[in-house]
């Protein structure tokens, strides 16, 4: 594993001390994360994006979407199956998982949908009007001492 020195960043920035506490937790839960299922992130738009997971022999209602604060779990719960099966081989996974996803500020879930054996889940970046960008007008301090008067 590699380790990270965040040392030049605290001198030139104010507030981001937690960066690197997120950044391990990231590491560490990712290397304790299964592979499936499988899944892409697509940027569509600026500020839109997609995660795909294939989760072929699940139904929708099998899966669970659930978002809170900045945390994305997306689980699946196979019924059991009343049949009795016997398999010559059997290359395709049914079985459970639970798919944690970091986000980021201000990204929120607005749709999602199951086609053809993928759940697409769509995400939006959101900044409140109050963290955009604005103008600051520059006065002259002679004008607000007529003002005053």
């Amino acid at each position: 594993m590699r380790t990270l020195d965040f040392a030049p960043l605290y001198r030139s920035t104010v507030g981001f001390d937690h960066l690197s506490q997120l950044l391990d937790s990231i590491v560490q839960r990712e290397q304790s994360q299964p592979s499936y299922p499988p899944y892409n992130i697509e940027r569509l738009d600026k500020d839109q994006y997609r995660i795909t997971m294939a989760v072929a022999g699940f139904t929708e209602d099998e899966l669970s979407i659930q978002s809170e604060q900045q945390t994305l779990k997306v689980t699946g719960k196979k019924q059991a199956d009343d049949k009795s099966r016997t398999y010559l081989h059997q290359g395709i996974a049914a079985r459970n998982f639970e798919r944690v996803f970091q986000l980021a500020d201000h990204v929120k879930v607005t749709d999602a949908q199951m086609e053809n054996g993928l759940l697409h889940i769509e995400l939006e970046r959101e900044v409140p009007e109050a963290m955009k960008p604005r103008q600051i007008p520059i006065g002259r301090a002679e004008d607000k001492l007529i003002q005053g008067n």
